[in-house]
């Protein structure tokens, strides 16, 4: 018998003498070569510094997150901003908006990197109720307050409503009570007070409107808010002022210390010329003044006769929102677009935006029907057999004299209709489904077949949120649907009151005859699906709206699989709510701050009738 060998290992059975020969082999490098101490172990951040060092910076500083890039250091997420959120969506306000994905900024995944908000120049009005008026008359300044704010409003602006205690906060006030002067010049001079005490900005009679499109220089002039000469213009008496607050309270003082201040009845006429710039491009503003409304024959002659004041008063609200409503449908010559752009299942859910196109297609209700503003005396009058086309084209174009409403839906809600099943798991999205498919399918004729869906995504929100976009198109996302919060927000949107006759089925109804009669539906592009079929998308929608509030685990993790698989897809859906509900809440906000005062939609009248 063979002495046996001085390896310990060799007395083990011959499978486990390889195990422990390579433990001892292992043991035997880490007393070696490893370190002494374990806090001399390198870190991440350590080991990411070191490789980024032999990696091309375009690889080290790609800005995507740290799962997608493992060399990139870890990074704090921003803090997060005050009124940056409204139910399940959020927002973060950044000049990297057009970052294709907002992630790689906010660092979470469900927050949208929206546009920063502009600072919205104000623009004041003056209004004095005084007493001794009835109800008609009250109501119907409260109604034309409102649509002073809301035209403003969507025009970019911050609208003001002033009255006797801002006029009487002006030091120069003062002097005034002094002066024996004309009523309308103690009126004029006291908006002049008010306006003084407030600082820069933008002074304009309440029934002064803007009636142009978004992008008109004059109007893209006073949201700059830089004014440097106090400005009135030509044709528009005291109808409307701009400048800053220096200038404004020497006007008030030149007009104090003026001679002829007993006799005159307007400030304008009793300053040198030299205190003011005039100028003479004016068409974006319809002043409403008594030259003007005597060209509205029905609406004059009750208006300038002492016993039928206030009904002629009454009817000057529904005029001027339906001049606005003109104006707006005179800025697109080819209609309206209701985008569909995967048509063979999407109809019920495009519904709620065709019914929009409709309301806005038809003619508002006026006491003078096809008369125009009076800043635009040749405009194309609504007329009710003529009304704007609508079509529903499946892909996005961007042209100026056309407006799109676009209706953006979450990839599960997608997915669920276009392969009409409620029953969505993994393995039938990985493998049934197709990626990104909205986004692709809207920007064809626009991008082209040849770009990813990645780098279409900053082309979609340009057309959201750019000042161009949003002025020439509206996104809505079918979800969350509530009529009601709907039209109240396009009111503010559009700057006029948008006629609502939305039948409740879903049907389009029997035109009726007349003036009165409705535009019908556009004719539907493809093939036409039966009630059946409509009932059965119905449904479908239900549940997807369900199923994504939902968050029981399978769901959800259904709901977080199809985003994955549709990142585009959910980063546009995203970025839409996050910029209709951030446009809602800075809304909201203002209102809730001016709502004390006159021209609030629910508003207080108080300080005017202590």
């Amino acid at each position: 018998m063979a002495p046996r060998s001085l390896n310990p290992c060799s007395y083990l059975p011959r499978r486990l003498q390889i195990v422990v020969s390579l433990a001892i082999f292992t043991i035997v490098c880490i007393a070696l070569f490893g370190s002494a101490s374990p806090y001399e172990i390198p870190y991440q951040e350590e080991i990411s510094d070191k490789a980024a060092e032999y990696l091309p910076k375009q690889i080290s500083n790609l800005k995507t997150p740290g799962w997608i890039n493992p060399f990139r250091a870890p990074a704090h997420a921003p803090p997060v901003q005050a009124n940056s959120s409204s139910g399940e969506a959020s927002w973060f306000s950044d000049w990297k908006w057009q970052n294709p994905f907002s992630s790689s900024i906010t660092l979470d995944e469900n927050r949208s990197v929206l546009p920063p908000l502009k600072k919205r120049v104000p623009i004041y009005t003056y209004y004095d109720g005084g007493k001794n008026k009835d109800q008609v008359a009250m109501k119907a300044e409260h109604d034309l307050l409102v649509i002073w704010r809301r035209a403003w409003w969507a025009q970019g602006l911050k609208p003001v409503v002033l009255g006797k205690p801002e006029a009487i906060n002006n030091p120069l006030y003062r002097t005034l009570q002094n002066l024996e002067v004309d009523p309308e010049m103690e009126i004029d001079l006291m908006r002049w007070l008010a306006w003084g005490n407030m600082g820069t900005g933008i002074l304009a009679n309440w029934l002064a409107l803007p009636m142009a499109p978004y992008g008109d220089p004059t109007l893209t002039y006073l949201r700059r808010g830089e004014y440097p000469e106090l400005t009135r213009y030509e044709g528009l008496s005291s109808g409307i002022f701009a400048g800053e607050k220096d200038a404004i309270n020497k006007a008030i003082k030149a007009a104090l210390e003026g001679k002829e201040i007993a006799e005159k009845k307007a400030l304008i006429e009793v300053v040198p010329e030299k205190i003011f710039n005039v100028d003479p491009q004016h068409d974006a503003i319809a002043f409403y003044s008594t030259s003007a409304i005597k060209k509205y024959k029905n609406i004059a002659e009750k208006l300038f006769n002492e016993e039928t004041r206030s009904d002629g008063l009454s009817m000057l609200p529904e005029l001027i929102n339906s001049h606005l409503h003109t104006t707006w449908q005179n800025q697109f010559s080819s209609g309206i677009a209701v985008l569909k752009p995967l048509p063979e299942h999407t109809s019920q859910m495009v519904f709620p935006a065709i019914e929009l196109a409709r309301n806005l297609s038809q003619c508002s209700d006026s006491p003078s029907p096809s008369s125009c503003p009076p800043n635009r005396e040749k405009c194309s009058p609504c007329v009710a057999s003529h009304p704007m086309l609508i079509t529903t084209p499946t892909i996005f174009r961007n042209t100026s004299t056309l407006f799109t409403v676009g209706t953006i839906p979450h990839p599960y809600t997608l997915a669920s209709l276009q392969h009409q099943t409620d029953t969505l798991n993994t393995r039938f999205i990985r493998r049934q489904t197709k990626r990104d498919e909205w986004i692709l399918a809207a920007t064809k004729e626009l991008l082209g077949t040849g770009l990813s869906s990645f780098s279409r995504l900053t082309h979609v929100k340009d057309a959201i949120a750019s000042d161009y976009g949003q002025s020439h198109s509206l996104w809505l996302t079918p979800e969350k649907y509530d009529s009601k919060t709907l039209q109240e927000d396009l009111a503010w949107i559009f700057g006029f009151v948008i006629p609502n006759d939305t039948p409740d089925d879903g049907r389009s109804e029997t035109p009726v005859p007349g003036p009165e009669r409705r535009p019908p539906p556009p004719k539907p592009e493809g093939k036409v699906p039966d009630q059946r079929a409509l009932m059965r998308e119905k449904t479908l929608l239900d549940k997807s709206r369900i199923a994504l509030k939902n968050s029981v685990k399978p769901t959800a993790i259904v709901r977080d699989v199809v985003e994955a698989w549709n990142l585009a897809d959910t980063e546009v859906w995203r970025f839409a709510r996050a910029y209709n509900a951030r446009r809602r809440v800075e809304r909201l906000k203002w209102d809730e701050e001016e709502k004390k005062f006159a021209g609030g939609e629910k508003g207080s009248w108080g300080r005017w009738w202590d």
